[in-house]
C-alpha cells in the first residue's frame, strides 16, 4: 500500500499547499480520500484522473470536498474520462451538498459519481477492506481504516480527542492524524486535535508510525511536530507530494 499526500493545509489551501486530499494505491487501485479546495490541480500532477478508481470524503466541510467540482468539469468536459461514473463513499447528503456547490441550479452529478452513503462500520472498497468510525467533529465525519494484506493505514478526517478513533487506529502501521489546533489555552472542543494530541493517540492506539497533517496555514507546523514528538518520538510532518509505502 502507497500513500502520496496530494494536499496537506488545514482549514483551507495555503501558501504551500492545497487543502486535504490523499491518494492511497494498492494493487492497481487508487482511491482518493478527501478532495478539498485546490487539490485536483496538484492531484494532475501525481496522477492521471482517468486513473481513480474511487473517492472517499470523510466529511462535507469546504476544505475535504469542494474540488469534487472540477473534478467533475474535468470528466464531463475534457474527453479523457473513459470511466462511466466514479464511485463515491461520502456521509448522507453528499449527493444534494455536492451538487449545490457545483452549480446553483444544484443539478445532479450522478453521471460522474456514483454516490455511497456511509456511516460507522465495515465497507469494501476496491483491494481494501475499510472500517469506519464517527469522530468527534461539529459534522457527521468517519475515520477510516484501510486493510490490505495485512497493513493498514488510518486517516482521521477532522477530530477532537476520540477514544472511538484511538480505538481504530489500534495496532495501525499509519496512522495520518489532522493536527489543526495549537496548543494554547480556551480551545473549543469537539473541533481538532493539538499536535501532542495527536501523539497521545497515536501512543494509546500503538500504532507505528504518525504522520501528521491538516496543519492550517496560520499555526507553526514545527510546534505541531515537536508537541507530537514529546509524546510519540516517531511522529513525521507531511509535505505535499510526499509519498511513503505503508
Amino acid at each position: 500500500m502507497r500513500l502520496t499526500v496530494v494536499g496537506c493545509s488545514g482549514s483551507g489551501p495555503g501558501p504551500a499547499s492545497p487543502a486535504s486530499c490523499y491518494l492511497v494505491e494498492h494493487d492497481g487501485f487508487r482511491v482518493v480520500l478527501d478532495l478539498g479546495n485546490g487539490s485536483f490541480g496538484a492531484l494532475q500532477a501525481l496522477a492521471d484522473p482517468d486513473t481513480v478508481d474511487a473517492v472517499y470524503l470523510s466529511h462535507l466541510h469546504a476544505d475535504h470536498c469542494l474540488d469534487v467540482a472540477p473534478f467533475v468539469v474535468w470528466h464531463r468536459y475534457s474527453g479523457l474520462a473513459t470511466k462511466p461514473r466514479v464511485p463515491l463513499f461520502a456521509p448522507v447528503g453528499a449527493e444534494r451538498r455536492l451538487a449545490l456547490a457545483y452549480d446553483a441550479d444544484g443539478d445532479g452529478l450522478t453521471d460522474v459519481f456514483d454516490f455511497v452513503p456511509v456511516g460507522a462500520g465495515r465497507l469494501e472498497l476496491g483491494p481494501f477492506t475499510a472500517m469506519l468510525v464517527r469522530t468527534a467533529h461539529p459534522v457527521e465525519c468517519y475515520a477510516i481504516r484501510l486493510t490490505a494484506d495485512g497493513r493498514s493505514l488510518v486517516y482521521t478526517g477532522d477530530t477532537g480527542a476520540s477514544a472511538a478513533v484511538v480505538e481504530l487506529a489500534r495496532g495501525a502501521d499509519v496512522l495520518l492524524s489532522e493536527a489543526a489546533h495549537p496548543d494554547v489555552p480556551g480551545l473549543p472542543q469537539d473541533l481538532h486535535l493539538t499536535g501532542r494530541e495527536a501523539g497521545e493517540h497515536a501512543a494509546a492506539a500503538g500504532v507505528v508510525r504518525l504522520l501528521l497533517t491538516h496543519v492550517p496555514a496560520w499555526v507553526d507546523p514545527a510546534g505541531q511536530l515537536a508537541g507530537a514528538r514529546a509524546v510519540f518520538p516517531a511522529a513525521e510532518l507531511v509535505v505535499p507530494g510526499a509519498t511513503y509505502d505503508v
